[in-house]
């Protein structure tokens, strides 16, 4: 992102709604650390919505074994065996026609194994070798420890000389920003991105609260969700991931800041407090986005709508919902199915941590909002 972009967001206010009563607020001004892809400081607004707009949390709904299964042992680090002169070769000498994503780490390369397995490699910066040493660590330990349908699965890595590799599975189909972009040819309906939000959800859940220790994420948004050719979204990039608090007394780790602007929780930015709900916050961010197709900040359009979600609290407390709707999306939803899933967006995105649910509340609550927009859709 350009300076003057960074520059005009961090001085927006932004928020993120149900706010329950106004609080006066310090802007806070971060400075950018060198390791981070996007800090900036947080977006915020100060708004209110009628508490009767939020809908009841549903029955609970128990997890399944196959989604959530136990994390594997750390001996899956290095399970695919690879030397330099083998990645070179499956990535052509790291050709720029195998590029398929670029990040805070580093480039990653779709490569061709001598077996014919498809594989993602991700070579660290070189400009940035030893600052990303965190990164690189961060990611592959993080990623040796968790196994579930929902995240992107670590096969191998390469830590030699002056090469960082990490070798993941392929996920063919691109990123959600591609298809909420209509670059993957045929538009997200309404239902492919309800059940994008629910695999999302279960992915963090699987981190939050089932894998060998708890994950926080720290970079969920949209280019980070890769999807298969079925259209399952898979959570990926752990960079930024860290391990929650290890004492059952503690709420919190304290940490920089390191996220990505727009999808950044104004708590943790304010406090450098890091917990599960930071990523519940950025689920929030996401959700608008998957529903409205527009990224969490676009500088291009008229000032009343560059802040997403403060543009679409906006409609949403006018009544104006189905303006809300990815204009992409040639189809009718009922608009009580909307108001449901908007208004768990914001709660997601609430401004003060505690208002916030967890991330297994939220995956439960996309079930049932899901099994009604299926009703409606049979009604109909």
């Amino acid at each position: 992102m350009v300076a003057a972009g960074i520059f005009l967001i961090c001085c927006v206010c932004t928020c993120p709604c149900l706010c329950r009563k106004k609080r006066a607020t310090d802007h806070t001004v971060l400075t950018r650390d060198p390791n981070s892809m996007d800090s900036a400081s947080s977006l915020e607004m100060n708004i209110h919505s009628p508490l009767e707009k939020i809908p009841a949390i549903p029955p609970r709904v128990p997890p399944s074994p196959s989604r959530f299964s136990m994390s594997p042992k750390l001996s899956r680090i290095g399970s695919l065996h690879l030397n330099m002169a083998q990645v070179v070769k499956a990535t052509s000498n790291f050709s720029p026609a195998l590029q398929i994503g670029e990040g805070g780490f580093g480039t990653v390369y779709k490569a061709q194994l001598d077996s014919g397995q498809m594989v993602a490699i991700k070579r660290a910066k070189k400009e940035h070798f030893d600052n990303l040493r965190t990164e690189f660590s961060s990611e592959v330990e993080l990623l040796a420890k968790i196994d579930h349908r929902n995240l992107v699965k670590l096969l191998g890595y390469v830590d030699k000389g002056n090469e960082r590799l990490i070798i993941t599975e392929y996920v063919p189909n691109g990123t959600l920003r591609d298809h909420l972009d209509g670059q993957r040819g045929k538009i997200l309906d309404f239902n492919q991105r309800l059940e994008i939000a629910i695999d999302v959800a279960h992915g963090l859940t699987y981190l939050h609260l089932y894998a060998e220790k708890q994950i926080i994420h720290r970079d969920v948004k949209s280019s980070n969700i890769l999807l298969t050719e079925s259209m399952r979204a898979k959570v990926a990039d752990f960079g930024f991931a860290r391990v929650g608090p290890m004492d059952s007394d503690e709420t919190h780790i304290s940490t920089k800041v390191k996220g990505t602007v727009g999808y950044l929780d104004p708590e943790y930015m304010k406090t450098y407090q890091l917990t599960t709900k930071s990523d519940v916050y950025s689920f929030g961010i996401l959700l608008i986005e998957i529903l409205t197709g527009r990224r969490p900040v676009e500088l291009k359009r008229p000032v009343e709508e560059r802040v997403t979600i403060r543009w679409a609290f906006q409609k949403y407390n006018e009544g104006h919902i189905v303006e809300l709707v990815d204009h992409m999306m040639e189809e009718v939803v009922d608009a009580e199915i909307l108001v449901k899933i908007f208004a768990l967006a914001f709660q997601c995105a609430a401004p003060i941590r505690k208002d916030r649910p967890e991330m297994k509340s939220v995956g439960e609550q996309l079930w049932a909002i899901r099994a009604d927009y299926l009703k409606s859709s049979r009604r109909g």
